[in-house]
């Protein structure tokens, strides 16, 4: 059955999101009936119990991006070998489209990698005016500062200890632990930087998101909407 080839493909799917993911396959069948079949063959995603979120003051006037590429948001994502050895996954997401502009997986993460994995993506794709950062030491180093002033791109820097400010990529962040590296496990660092790439581009081309009218990230992208990127889920 394809509802349980797609829930196995992907655990953390819900079945409005596989009943989403069959009308783009081409399947004429309601969402009554995917989510009769999605109960019947025990699918359903084990429940979390989230805690209660806090509303946060506004931080002043931050620009609201309104096309593809003017806001970026970073942010560092930890997990674990099989072997116990840690390592770090850098994130960042266009706050316009919701894609994912880079994945860097490595051991150790400094400014200098950071700004190294910045320049990687400008051979390929245009820079923002600015990027959503917190106050990490990777992120306030002499390093970074000189990329971004090299660059013209303006470091956005969050309130101390306030990741509501930088919420659309704490959102994503979610998003890669949960479908990603929650789901792996990871025999050596190129092993994860293989799956996790390869989950970037399946997020990018093939993952409808609800905020986007089930569109991809990259559909999204090629369609010229316009929207207020702060007021949307991820």
């Amino acid at each position: 059955m394809r509802i349980r080839e797609i829930a196995l493909d992907r655990p953390r799917f819900g079945f409005q999101r596989i009943h989403i993911v069959l009308r783009r396959e081409g399947w004429k069948v309601n969402r009554k009936r995917v989510h009769r079949l999605y109960r019947l063959e025990g699918l359903q995603v084990r429940m979390r119990v989230r805690r209660r979120k806090r509303l946060s003051l506004h931080r002043g006037p931050a620009p609201k991006p309104t096309a593809l590429g003017e806001r970026w948001s970073m942010d560092f994502v930890h997990d674990q070998l099989v072997d116990g050895r840690a390592f770090r996954v850098l994130t960042v997401v266009d706050n316009w489209s919701r894609e994912s502009v880079l994945l860097e997986a490595g051991f150790r993460l400094t400014g200098e990698s950071v700004a190294a994995a910045l320049s990687r993506v400008a051979r390929h794709r245009p820079l923002p005016r600015s990027i959503t950062v917190d106050h990490g030491t990777e992120f306030t180093s002499r390093a970074l500062d000189q990329w971004a002033w090299e660059n013209g791109v303006l470091l956005d820097f969050t309130r101390p200890g306030k990741p509501t400010d930088n919420g659309l990529c704490e959102s994503f962040n979610g998003r890669l632990r949960d479908e990603c590296l929650n789901v792996h496990e990871f025999g050596s660092i190129e092993q994860a930087r293989k799956k996790i790439e390869a989950w970037r581009v399946d997020y990018n081309d093939h993952r409808p998101h609800g905020a986007l009218g089930h569109l991809t990230p990259s559909e999204y992208a090629r369609s010229g909407r316009t929207r207020d990127v702060e007021e949307a889920p991820l």
